[in-house]
């Protein structure tokens, strides 16, 4: 063994240096913005499996800034990222709010109007017999091939099995009922056995739910009229959680408002809690959804009740 390095091994400690010297210089530079870089540098990757001992998987805040441009630090992630509690519903992001003039968002996870409003994405079995005389309380419209629940009926046994305007009825005591006409649906139930008529049901695939918070004053920023929304308020709640014109209201807080007049619908609306979620179909579905029926059996015959959760 020598006592002095070798030729090569001078050359490769040359290299090591004039690497040091050059990481050194490069990492002098400020985060950048827009994708640019200063002319002549690159952003270094470590190669597969050549990663430093116990480094991590993922990025921490420094290596964001050197990578990908991003000037963050500690101190702004928590004003922009964390949340404070303002209430039992609802909490204020500070960082947001300055922006968007003091935007609320719900907390939604426990909330007993959305749980009532869910529209689940599976499908569901329903179990039904019929009343002393020989109905089951529905009536069914015929729309792109598929059967739908066009109107449940107050205390029947449709309405205690928790069927809902705008389910889709799949089967009917195992029957497909893709590209029925009405009449043949309509038959089904008819000809069904008294104490059991099973169907396979879609939760409400036109609809939807918009869960918003109210003001100061009440209101949550959305004008309607005859049960359709008509306008918005700008920066409202409304506006701000995806509400949309030309739809119409079909439930507040899970309970079926279709057929009320536009006071019983302002009486519920201004009864809900701060945090109301409302279940909305675009107009041209509605329309066609209740075509040939009369705003006073929708109003006298609907089941408007509020749903268990």
């Amino acid at each position: 063994m020598s006592l002095y390095p070798s030729l090569e091994d001078l050359k490769v400690d040359k290299v090591i240096k004039a690497q040091a010297q050059f990481v050194q210089t490069t990492s002098t530079f400020p985060a950048i913005a827009e994708g640019t870089y200063p002319e002549g540098t690159y952003q270094p990757q470590p190669a597969a499996g050549l990663e430093a001992p116990g480094s991590s998987l993922y990025p921490n805040l420094v290596e964001l800034g050197e990578y990908m441009g991003l000037s963050l630090n500690s101190d702004e992630v928590q004003r922009n990222m964390a949340l404070v509690p303002v209430g039992d519903n609802v909490s204020l992001s500070p960082g947001l709010g300055g922006m968007l003039g003091g935007m609320v968002r719900p907390v939604t996870g426990a909330d007993v109007g959305v749980r009532r409003a869910e529209i689940r994405p599976g499908l569901r079995e329903v179990v039904l017999c019929k009343d002393q005389e020989g109905r089951v309380g529905l009536r069914l419209r015929a729309i792109d091939n598929g059967v739908f629940i066009q109107l449940v009926q107050g205390n029947s046994p449709a309405a205690l099995a928790g069927l809902r305007f705008g389910d889709q009825v799949l089967q009917i005591n195992g029957q497909n009922c893709a590209g029925w006409s009405l009449d043949k649906a309509h038959k089904a139930l008819k000809a069904a056995a008294e104490h059991r008529i099973e169907l396979i049901v879609r939760d409400r695939p036109f609809q939807r739910t918009v869960t918003m918070h109210k003001d100061s004053s009440g209101h949550v920023g959305f004008v309607f009229k005859s049960g359709k929304i008509t306008s918005l308020v700008k920066d409202g709640s409304a506006a701000r959680n995806g509400l949309l014109t030309d739809h119409y209201i079909c439930e507040i807080n899970g309970q079926n408002v279709i057929g009320l007049k536009d006071a019983q619908i302002k009486d519920i609306l201004t009864t809900s809690p701060t945090t109301m979620t409302i279940t909305i179909m675009p107009k041209f579905i509605y329309e066609h959804m209740i075509k040939r029926m009369s705003s006073g059996l929708l109003r006298s015959a609907m089941d408007h009740s509020v749903p268990e959760v």
